[in-house]
């Protein structure tokens, strides 16, 4: 797995401005992306940092950086814990809430909707995505927004801003474990 495809689709993650990423990669042998794994996961675990594989499909494995700390507080927001209760989620801990969330994609095609709420997505939009079937949405970023369109492209902008300064950052030389912020 390229460390450039790792900052572009995770630097707001790194920085410690989000609570998690999500994006997919190619790979030839599930073995060896399990020891990739393992090598980030050391080498990330100072920052409080984790990797995980969700799924593996075709090739193609759907990976999840994230805090482990930061999806902790998340999950414990009232709106948050209302939602993931509606979808069926029995057990509110954030680690049983991840092996859920991991179990509807392993055994389905899609994605749960629920989903925006293990990637900072405001619980808002999440409830708006869910019960307007992806229809609807005020505004378009890197989710669909369904409540404060001004906080939403505010937010929008900083991930943007960041991704573009980790991935000059990286192209001067700095490696992952540099750009990764311990919190």
């Amino acid at each position: 797995m390229s460390e450039e495809l790792l900052v572009q689709c995770c630097a707001p993650t790194l920085a410690g401005i989000k609570t998690g990423n999500m994006f997919s990669v190619e790979f030839d042998s599930r073995e060896q992306m399990v020891e990739e794994l393992r090598q980030l996961n050391r080498e990330l675990s100072f920052a409080g940092i984790c990797v995980l594989a969700l799924r593996y499909h075709e090739g193609k494995a759907l990976l999840y950086l994230f805090r482990p700390a930061s999806l902790q507080k998340d999950m414990k927001r009232r709106d948050v814990r209302e939602i993931l209760a509606q979808e069926g989620y029995a057990d509110l801990r954030s680690g049983e809430c991840l092996r859920r969330l991991i179990r509807r994609l392993r055994e389905g095609e899609g994605f749960p909707h629920e989903i925006g709420l293990f990637l900072s997505y405001p619980p808002e939009d999440v409830r708006g995505f869910i019960e307007n079937h992806a229809q609807n949405y005020k505004f378009i970023g890197y989710w669909k927004v369904y409540g404060d369109e001004n906080e939403a492209r505010k937010t929008f902008a900083r991930y943007k801003k960041c991704i573009d300064s980790y991935c000059r950052r990286q192209k001067r030389g700095q490696t992952l474990s540099e750009l990764a912020v311990a919190i």
